[in-house]
Order: structure tokens, then C-alpha cells, then sequence
């Protein structure tokens, strides 16, 4: 079968990339060091927009701990080989070639000391190395399978190429140009697309309890945060909109719609013991004295207040400390939502990896397609295991196209 068109030797290259986000960046270095005469196309005005915003602007590269324990998926051993073949170390490795000055936050939690846009300039650094051509403001209209491979047209004109690489994100952020154009194209060349959500992302509450919890915004405190099997001991943030932090955001990918969240404000502590022993030792004292040594101020006033705790302890009888033990260890909270995909971490969901080589990141029916990063069903914990999940999928990637 010949080709419908030629064109110039410059728009016909070994690899299109889609996306110059972490993992499209990554597998564009990658291929090009091999050789492979590399292009790379996004419609933003910047390389790299959501690692520039990550980490609250100093970029949660990656995590020392991470496994495939640490990552949700429909088909969970797809990830295995990838993580196994580029790790943590071998990222530091790279962040630390280029001189990157870096913190470790929580146990594993690898921060750039100064700005986010020291690992996007690492990237742009490699692929210029490595000779990869990177065009921005290019939105592409159409994709065509041709003989050997793919023909795109786009606003800057016709590229075609042997191996085509779909890194373009889900659908997290949207004011950072997300969109759902990776499904749609997994979708044109007949991949299943499992349904998505937002992931990594805040709750919002019932009117009675935001309106009761307004006054908190702002206040953290540890908790232990359970729902559906899985537990979270991390920080919780009060918002004005309902509740954040990273105990939050790490049970919301395993909440859904109408889940009660079990909520443990004081994790460790052995809170009815220890109110029976105060009731016994010092029976004139209150539950709000206990509250304040053990939760933030002004939390503890409100939640003594919402549950209308008055009166000494000795006026409380065993099974009513029971309830008030079971209130602070196991507060149900049942969300309104979530805020969505407008501040998600990242997108649930997506290509469905039964279809991909976890080897190459290839389509098995379309052997020059591949799909790496998060428009593939593999998402991570919080804490540098997205970003992982991008540098290993993008060298699995970049060293086979």
C-alpha cells in the first residue's frame, strides 16, 4: 500500500508525541537519545503547566516508597513493569545531575527546594539534548492511520510519523488546557475507555455541615480517614467549601457518591479508656477541657458544640462516653461531592491497560500507538506517585518507539 502523500522530510519523522506534560516530555528524551528523530506537539503555551503547579509550586517529583501498592487501577498488575524497570532512585539520580537542590518532606516525599520549574526545565534540557523537537500552540485536528504508521494534521500543518504517543493527560485542571482528546483518540482507533472521575480532590459538604464547619476554614489537624476498606492517617484541612488535606485527598479516590467517610480525630488514643479514668480521677472536669488538649482550639469548641456536650463528666454514664468515643474515632461524614475535575490531582479512570503491552505502553492491535501518563487507567496515591507513574511509563515508552 504506498503512501496517499509525501511530505517534506522535516514534517515526516520516527515519533509524534502528544503532550508535553511530565510523562511525554520524558518518553520524547528518552527515544531521542536512542536516536529517533523525535517531535512533540501540545496546544498550551507552555511545557509542562500542571508539574509547574504541582506541590503548591515546588514539584512532589517523586516518592522513595513507591510501589504498585501505592497505585489504583482496574487491572492493578499492568504497572508492575514499568515501576520495576525505571524507579525513584533512578530519578533522583537525574534530578541530582542537573544539580536540582531538593527536600524530603514526608517519609519519601521529594520536593525541589526552590520551583516547580526546575524539573520542567530538567525535561526541556534532556529533550533538547537529546535533539527532541518540542512545538507548542499546536492544536491538532485530525488523525489518520496511513501506511507505517500515522498522519496528523494540525493548526501548524500535516507531521507524519512511525510511532504515535498519546500523553496528553485526563481531564484533571482544566484551566490548564486538560481535556478528554487522549480517550477520544484511544476511542477512534477501538480502545475501551473505562468511565473516569476526579481523583486527589477536596470534599464538599451538606449546607447544615459547612455552614456549622465555616468558622474552621483554615484549621488542620491529624486524623485516620476510612471508607471502603482503605484507611488514610494524614493531615485533614477545614475549607471554606468543605474538607481538604491529604487525608482527604487520598480517601476521595476510593469514595463514591452517597459513601459515609468514617472520621478518627484522634488517632492512637485510647479515648474511651481514658475518659473513664478522667470521669474516675477528676469528675468535676468536661469533655471540652479534653478536646482542647487534644484538637486545635477553635476545632474542639465547635465539634464539643455540634454535639452539645455540657456538664461534668461524672454526669455521663459509661455507654454515653461510649457514644462520645465513637463520635471523635468514627465521625461519619457523608460529602455532598467533590469539587471535581476543576481542582483534581489527577483523573481515575481512562484507557483500559488490557489493551496495552505493560512492556511498551503499544496498543496490542495497533502496535505503533502507545499511551503513557494519566490518560491510561493507573493512578496513583498522593505523594510523588503520579509523577512516577509518568517517568516510568515515559521511558517504557521512549525505549520502543
Amino acid at each position: 500500500m504506498s503512501v496517499p502523500t509525501s511530505l517534506p522530510r522535516n514534517r515526516h519523522v520516527d515519533v509524534i508525541i502528544i503532550g508535553a506534560g511530565a510523562a511525554g516530555l520524558m518518553c520524547a528524551a528518552t527515544a531521542g537519545y536512542r536516536g529517533r528523530r523525535v517531535l512533540v506537539l501540545d496546544h498550551a503555551n507552555k511545557a509542562g503547566k500542571k508539574i509547574l503547579m504541582s506541590g503548591g509550586g515546588r514539584c512532589n517529583f517523586t516518592n522513595l516508597n513507591s510501589t504498585p501498592a501505592n497505585f489504583l487501577s482496574d487491572n492493578p498488575h499492568y504497572c508492575i513493569s514499568a515501576l520495576k524497570r525505571y524507579t525513584p532512585q533512578h530519578f533522583l539520580e537525574l534530578v541530582e545531575r542537573h544539580g536540582v537542590e531538593h527536600v524530603e518532606k514526608a517519609a519519601g516525599q521529594l520536593f525541589c527546594q526552590d520551583s516547580s520549574k526546575d524539573i520542567v526545565n530538567l525535561l526541556l534540557t534532556e529533550c533538547d539534548w537529546a535533539g527532541a523537537d518540542i512545538r507548542l500552540n499546536t492544536a491538532i485536528q485530525s488523525i489518520e492511520a496511513v501506511a507505517n504508521g500515522y498522519q496528523l494534521t494540525t493548526s501548524a500543518g500535516a507531521f507524519r510519523c512511525d510511532s504515535l504517543v498519546v500523553a496528553c493527560g485526563g481531564l484533571s485542571i482544566p484551566t490548564l488546557g486538560a481535556s478528554g482528546f487522549g480517550y477520544d483518540i484511544a476511542r477512534q482507533f477501538g480502545l475501551e475507555v473505562l468511565p473516569t472521575r476526579a481523583g486527589l480532590v477536596p470534599f464538599t459538604l451538606q449546607p447544615d455541615l459547612k455552614e456549622q464547619l465555616a468558622p474552621l476554614s483554615g484549621v488542620s489537624c491529624p486524623v485516620e480517614v476510612s471508607c471502603n476498606g482503605m484507611s488514610f492517617r494524614e493531615p485533614m484541612l477545614v475549607t471554606h467549601r468543605g474538607l481538604s488535606g491529604p487525608a482527604m485527598l487520598q480517601i476521595s479516590s476510593f469514595w463514591q457518591p452517597g459513601d459515609t467517610l468514617a472520621i478518627n480525630l484522634l488517632p492512637g488514643e485510647a479515648v474511651q479508656q481514658t475518659l473513664l479514668g478522667l470521669r474516675k480521677q477528676q469528675p468535676q472536669s468536661t469533655l471540652a477541657k479534653y478536646l482542647n488538649q487534644h484538637l486545635p482550639k477553635r476545632f474542639a469548641q465547635a465539634f464539643n458544640d455540634l454535639n452539645h456536650w455540657q456538664g461534668p463528666l461524672q454526669a455521663y454514664k459509661n455507654s454515653d462516653l461510649e457514644d462520645v468515643a465513637n463520635n471523635l474515632q468514627r465521625w461519619p461524614i457523608k460529602p455532598a461531592g467533590t469539587e471535581g475535575y476543576r481542582t483534581a490531582e489527577v483523573t481515575l479512570g481512562g484507557v483500559d491497560t488490557r489493551q496495552l503491552s505493560s512492556k511498551t505502553m503499544a496498543a496490542n492491535d495497533h502496535p505503533n500507538l502507545y499511551f503513557i501518563g494519566e490518560v491510561v487507567d493507573v493512578t496513583g496515591h498522593l505523594g510523588g506517585h503520579n509523577f512516577q507513574w509518568a517517568w516510568a511509563s515515559g521511558v517504557a515508552a521512549g525505549n520502543e518507539v
